[in-house]
């Protein structure tokens, strides 16, 4: 990690925007991304009891889908179209692979559900990693593969290699990195890690 970079990211950040996320101009932004809200609803909507209901969990997953400003809005019609398509043990199966990512073996879940993705080329970064990310602010990670990249890249971080193809190693390597990071700056940086995220990501070069 080159943290003499990411101490300039944060007193350039900082000088711009005095407190960090609560300056004015970064809570403007901030309501227009709803992050808290969504979040909100996700705690209550994926609670764990919540999972027996294959069809609620469907309908509530396109809703956090097609609501995030993080999504591309490509990818928000593909994916309710890979949901229309696949047949009742493919929808089970894709519920019981949030339940595991959420609720129990993540790393098994993340697999599971990558594999189901694939079978309509619909692996992607953003759709995988942003149920866990509204679920739990403060411990998981949105990835945004051209901040990814970047980040990666500028920052220097240790033994990774951004590729487009979603893998559980990269995942829990970048969260933990970035969890370091968070570390080593002002806490009004990192209200949460989408925010976070969104700091690193102002941060790189043009």
């Amino acid at each position: 990690m080159h943290i003499q970079r990411l101490k300039l990211a944060e007193q350039d950040f900082l000088s711009r925007y005095p407190g960090g996320f609560q300056h004015p101009d970064m809570l403007a932004i901030g309501k227009k991304h709803n992050v808290t809200k969504l979040s909100d609803f996700c705690q209550q909507a994926f609670a764990k009891r919540n999972f027996s209901n294959t069809n609620q969990i469907i309908e509530d997953w396109l809703k956090v889908i097609s609501r995030s400003s993080m999504i591309s809005l490509f990818e928000k019609p593909k994916f309710k179209s890979f949901i229309g398509t696949r047949n009742s043990d493919e929808l089970r199966a894709l519920v019981q692979s949030a339940k595991m990512m959420l609720h129990g073996k993540a790393e098994s879940g993340f697999e599971l559900q990558l594999d189901l993705l694939k079978m309509d080329k619909l692996a992607k970064w953003s759709i995988i990693s942003a149920l866990p990310a509204y679920y739990r602010l403060q411990a998981e990670i949105f990835i945004k593969p051209t901040t990814a990249k970047g980040v990666v890249n500028y920052f220097e971080l240790e033994n990774l290699a951004y590729k487009p193809t979603p893998s559980w190693d990269f995942y829990a390597n970048y969260r933990e990195q970035l969890m370091l990071m968070k570390e080593k700056v002002d806490e009004s940086l990192s209200p949460n890690n989408p925010a976070f995220s969104g700091f690193l990501m102002m941060s790189l070069p043009k």
